[in-house]
């Protein structure tokens, strides 16, 4: 059964489980406490376009999903109790490896560091979904990843709409894609309350930053990888609508 809303509540209310869209944002430079609130402010002319705050900290918000949807992806592969549930384990895993790829590559052509871990929020949302068992794993894991992902995607359609770098904007249609389709698997398990949902996109409070930011990398650490899995032979295209009688 879905989660109720106490206990949704209990779930993104709680302490430093808070749901809100800056969950997964990020400093612009890894390291500087004291960063522009003109995230349109054009940091760096590259060959591939002007790169603005909002483009650099998209690219490192893309990176720290994976970092903590990836392992919820593969959790919820082996410990799903529904064929719909470890069926979006795999888009998950499958989806935030090929974005993983992308961020990876382009982030040294745009000097970009990435994060090789999530923020504290994000790794107790693994640890959360990771404490529950059965249906109970199923309902939480579903209500933290379908806010989550329906938050980053109209900042995705902002990105898209007005970035002038052209490697963002790749990244930024290979992630609409993606995120379309995880939101779309997440849906199918049935187990979605859009209730709930748009009340946790819209209303929760904020978190210190503290708990938002993903630790630096260690310098000279090498960048973590998430492995692909061309094996799960899943396609994470954007799905074509399948409109159905109310």
């Amino acid at each position: 059964m879905p989660l109720s809303r106490n206990t949704i509540g209990a779930v993104f209310v709680g302490g430093a489980l808070v749901l809100t869209l800056s969950a997964l944002a990020y400093p612009a430079m890894l390291g500087v406490e004291n960063t522009s609130a003109n995230t349109s402010r054009i940091i760096a002319n590259t060959p591939y376009g002007p790169l603005t705050e909002a483009d650099r900290d998209f690219v490192v918000k893309v990176r720290a999903a994976g970092l903590w949807e990836y392992p919820l992806g593969q959790m919820s592969m082996k410990r799903g109790t529904t064929e719909e549930m470890k069926e979006a384990g795999k888009h998950l895993v499958v989806g935030h490896a090929g974005l993983d790829a992308m961020c990876r590559k382009i982030a040294p052509e745009l000097n970009i560091t990435l994060p090789n871990q999530a923020s504290p929020q994000q790794q107790q949302f693994v640890a959360t979904v990771d404490s529950k068992s059965g249906k109970e794993f199923d309902s939480t894991a579903v209500a933290i990843m379908r806010v989550t992902h329906g938050q980053i995607f109209p900042v995705i359609a902002k990105i898209r709409a007005t970035t002038q770098n052209t490697l963002v904007r790749q990244l930024a249609d290979l992630a609409n894609d993606t995120v379309l389709d995880h939101i779309t698997v997440l849906e199918n398990t049935k187990l979605v309350n859009f209730d709930q949902v748009n009340f946790q996109q819209t209303t929760a409070p904020k978190l210190p930053k503290e708990q938002l930011t993903p630790p630096a990398p260690q310098p000279g650490s090498p960048v973590v990888v998430l492995t692909p899995r061309p094996d799960l032979d899943v396609n994470t295209a954007s799905p074509t609508p399948s409109p159905s009688a109310g």
